[in-house]
């Protein structure tokens, strides 16, 4: 049987492993005189990467809190341009990620951001090159580094949206498990089940391909040990598994495409302003069980599908034991971020229209839809 063609793309350099993060200074200096570092307030890390960069460059320093959002983005863009910088440094979270992208596009460019940003905008593909930038995750969930994606709340919009190019790939996507040793449970467990959400849902979706297929097998049983271990033996030794989950969901996505989880994820992320990973987690094996209901007898999503379940019943005792642990470490349900009952219909109707739903393995219906809500 031929092989139906595929691309492959990611960052510019690519590495993993403990100490990486060291890499990051003499990258910058080569490449730029004037460096932007966006880090969050509580990176220790951040601060020595500060002033190794202080002895060899100009540097405007920057701090980010929360998920992006396009007034505190379009605040930053402008403070950027009058400092001119020649490369961004992101040093954080996805989100914090994810920000320093969009100031990598909307610095250099000519336009408003709207007319990049997809669903509530024009989508357009950037004007001009956006400035180089070096993406460093000091937690283990959205796989941000390698990805040309910068997802940004509009509050006006009540949506989170994607700013999309192919030329917004980190110039350099450092990895260094080291860096995730101080997260929160609570962290821990919201990123890490986004990991393990971001290496499901490539791996089930319609547009998976042989490339992605391998980094998914390996890492959807790799992230489900891992944050089995990180979670109830602190197992400090399993970041470099789940790091490597992360990473692997950051390349899978990025070349093959998500599903229905992260379609609900963008539409009650903006309607709530709930963490991600935290949305992600909770939608997990709902959607999962009506993808598998959904899916014909044979058919190769429902092979898969059936694969994926085995996993997690290998790791956990069965897929509803699954979602048992994740309420037992106090993961939130829907309705207490807030979704009501009422707004359920209108959920599930903009979910249908979110890019990250058109990977979806099947199309699920009205009812489906709803009941993944009503059991989230």
């Amino acid at each position: 049987m031929s092989i139906t063609p595929f691309g492959f793309a990611t960052a510019g350099t690519l590495r993993f492993g403990r100490g990486t993060v060291s890499e990051a200074v003499p990258f910058a200096c080569a490449q730029a005189r004037r460096a932007l570092l966006l880090r969050s307030r509580s990176v220790a890390a951040a601060d020595e990467l500060l002033h190794s960069l202080r002895q060899n460059s100009d540097v405007l320093d920057l701090q980010a809190s929360g998920e992006p959002d396009l007034p505190g983005v379009q605040a930053n863009v402008e403070i950027a341009r009058n400092f001119r910088p020649d490369l961004v440094i992101a040093i954080g979270g996805g989100a914090v990620i994810d920000h320093g992208k969009a100031l990598a596009a909307l610095i250099p460019a000519p336009h408003n951001a709207m007319r990049y940003l997809e669903v509530v905008g024009e989508g357009q593909p950037l004007d001009t090159a956006p400035l180089p930038l070096v993406a460093i995750p000091t937690t283990a969930g959205t796989g941000a580094e390698v990805t040309r994606n910068a997802v940004i709340q509009i509050p006006d919009a009540k949506r989170k949206v994607s700013l999309r190019d192919p030329r917004l790939y980190p110039a350099l996507a450092l990895v260094d498990p080291d860096l995730c040793l101080s997260c929160p449970k609570v962290v821990t467990l919201a990123s890490g089940l986004d990991a393990i959400t971001q290496v499901i849902e490539p791996f089930i979706c319609s547009r998976a391909n042989p490339m992605t297929d391998a980094l998914c097998r390996d890492a959807i049983p790799r992230g489900l040990s891992a944050l089995h271990r990180l979670m109830d033996q602190d197992a400090a030794h399993a970041w470099d598994d789940m790091a490597l989950t992360s990473l692997f969901g950051g390349l899978a996505l990025s070349n093959a495409g998500l599903g229905a989880v992260h379609g609900f994820a963008g539409v009650i992320g903006g309607r709530t302003g709930g963490a991600h990973g935290a949305i992600c987690g909770t939608l997990l094996v709902p959607v999962l069980k009506a993808n598998a209901q959904a899916a014909p007898d044979s058919s190769i999503a429902k092979h898969r599908i059936a694969w994926v379940m085995e996993q997690i019943a290998r790791e956990f005792g069965h897929v509803e034991d699954f979602q048992n642990w994740i309420r037992a470490h106090g993961l939130p349900t829907i309705s207490e971020l807030g979704i009501t009952e009422q707004m359920h219909a209108s959920i599930a109707h903009d979910t249908l229209q979110s890019s990250s739903y058109r990977a979806n393995p099947v199309d699920l219906q009205d009812g489906n839809l709803l009941q993944v809500l009503a059991d989230s």
